[in-house]
């Protein structure tokens, strides 16, 4: 860090450049951090001294950001919020640390959300943060420690745990169900299909799979399973939805399978990592963890082979 501290403007300067930025006016600027605008007209200017070149295009009563001004402050911003979310980290639990987690919506409220308990009493020292993503992104850009992911192991960047297969089912109401009295798979395509954003291609596998030759599906399009399942619930559709995700609505019977045909997904679900965090305690705790959770919820699935 020697060499690196000449890089380092100080927070003051930082903090005077983001709000001049985000105004596009040092007066606003000077409001909102209690300055006079002067004093952030200086700070803006020994900044611009450090870097070597202008950061805003002066004209008249009013200034602009530059192109590289630009670039520069939405990489500041960030930097900012990440060194803000850190001291909240800390202030929330500092005795212990912190783990960001990115789950998939409904395996999160469905599957992790009620286990999570269990491991925070067994773990008080350590926080979980929870948001919501559908699908892989960049670590180096989000303040996530880990992410829940399904699909290959092929996460750019990430190191990934096998976590468990997926097993999915035909399923909709019992009065659907009644309706048309399902006996084959080319039964199905007589009633309407509720399908999946992030699986567009699995009805017609389920029909592959169970020898019927699939006519142009159409239907209702969905991005997450929970709306899906309510959906199929409340009778407009047939969906193929994970059977462990909706094990409680199978047993009220809510949801009825439309035909007993299961299908193995072809992905499978992952706690995917950067590799610099992969020493990070927290995140150790609950790898370890969460990988005995899935071996005693589906101790078969983590090495099922796959239906052709």
């Amino acid at each position: 860090m020697g060499t690196a501290r000449r890089f380092l403007p100080s927070m003051s300067l930082l903090r005077a450049f983001e709000a001049a930025a985000r105004h596009q006016s040092f007066t606003a600027a000077a409001a909102e951090l209690n300055l006079t605008q002067g004093a952030v007209s200086r700070q803006i200017r020994v900044l611009e001294e450090l870097l070597g070149s202008d950061l805003f295009l002066r004209e008249r009563q009013t200034v602009r950001l530059t192109a590289a001004g630009e670039t520069y402050a939405r990489e500041i911003r960030e930097a900012l919020k990440r060194i803000s979310s850190a001291t909240l980290s800390f202030r929330a639990n500092p005795r212990g640390g912190t783990l960001n987690l990115a789950i998939l919506p409904t395996f999160g409220t469905r599957w992790l959300a009620p286990r999570l308990p269990r491991f925070l009493s067994h773990n008080p020292g350590i926080t979980i943060n929870l948001t919501t993503r559908l699908a892989p992104f960049d670590f180096n850009l989000e303040q996530a420690d880990a992410a829940i992911h399904f699909g290959g192991p092929d996460w750019p960047g990430a190191e990934l745990e096998l976590l468990m297969s997926e097993t999915v089912v035909p399923a909709c109401s019992r009065l659907l169900q009644e309706q048309y009295g399902f006996e084959k798979p080319g039964d199905l395509l007589k009633a309407p299909l509720l399908h999946l954003v992030s699986r567009p291609d699995a009805w017609e596998r389920w029909f592959e799979v169970n020898g019927a030759l699939p006519e142009p599906l159409q239907g209702m399009l969905f991005d997450q399973f929970a709306t899906a399942a309510q959906a199929a619930i409340s009778g407009l559709g047939i969906a193929l939805l994970p059977e462990f995700l909706i094990q409680d609505e199978l047993r009220r019977g809510d949801l009825v399978r439309a035909l007993d045909l299961p299908m193995q997904s072809t992905e499978q679900y992952y706690l995917a990592w950067p590799s610099n965090r992969s020493s990070y305690w927290p995140l150790t705790v609950f790898r370890h963890w969460i990988v005995q959770e899935m071996q005693a919820f589906a101790p078969s699935t983590r090495d099922a082979p796959e239906r052709p």
